[in-house]
């Protein structure tokens, strides 16, 4: 038995250009947050206030530039969902922070999926209880690599697509957002204080849908990259 239980490895991400990483804290996921996909869960897309839940750190799974990576499908599911999203990364923390200068918290961007049990959310939705069991599963947060907004800005519009074996799948376009960027991460800074690491996966466009073993993903944002993955 173990007298002292050992520190675990914090998740990084890598960081594009740099042999720096990206260490996480916390990772934040917003609900609904494009109109058509609203529509297609059941809800009413009109302008409601954001809701969020969580994904553990070490759910995220990095997927390097130009590699495809083996994603595993996990247990307790028959309907594994795929959800191409932004992720945000935060550079700077703090409470209540003003939409106006929301922006300037933001260390970066990458392209993420949201990874879904279906069955598991829809059981839970049915139930009023708690997503984790549909949305937390291992490595449900394949993520690329971080591109600094110093180089690229804050990607308010541009295409956000994701293929399965090259069939498209999602399509959308960053403007499509009901809440953008800056007002989720205000809104969130009322209810938590925000801090350096945390991480926000900003909502997915229309066409979520099911992936089977032996299939390849490749999510795509312009302007922000792209993800090659192959569920295993």
């Amino acid at each position: 038995m173990l007298s002292v239980i050992p520190n675990p490895p914090r998740t990084t991400l890598p960081i594009r250009g740099t042999e720096d990483l990206f260490p996480v804290r916390r990772v934040y996921c917003v609900g609904r947050n494009f109109a058509a996909h609203a529509r297609e869960m059941g809800a009413d897309p009109t302008r409601e206030p954001p809701f969020f839940f969580m994904k553990p750190a070490d759910a995220l799974q990095v997927v390097p530039d130009g590699e495809t990576v083996d994603h595993p499908y996990p247990p307790k599911t028959a309907n594994y969902h795929h959800e191409v999203e932004l992720v945000v990364a935060l550079g700077q923390g703090g409470r209540d922070i003003p939409v106006e200068s929301a922006l300037d918290h933001v260390f970066g961007y990458a392209v993420g999926l949201d990874m879904t049990r279906r069955d598991l959310q829809d059981d839970a939705k049915a139930l009023r209880r708690s997503w984790e069991l549909g949305k937390a599963a291992d490595l449900s947060g394949p993520v690329g690599v971080l591109r600094r907004a110093a180089e690229i800005g804050h990607p308010d519009k541009g295409a956000i697509t994701l293929s399965v074996d090259g069939a498209l799948r999602q399509k959308g376009d960053l403007s499509d957002m009901i809440w953008s960027v800056a007002e989720q991460i205000a809104y969130l800074s009322t209810y938590f204080a925000l801090e350096p690491g945390d991480v926000i996966f900003a909502g997915t466009p229309e066409g979520v849908g099911a992936v089977a073993r032996g299939q390849t993903m490749v999510g795509a944002i312009e302007g922000v990259g792209e993800i090659r993955l192959t569920v295993v």
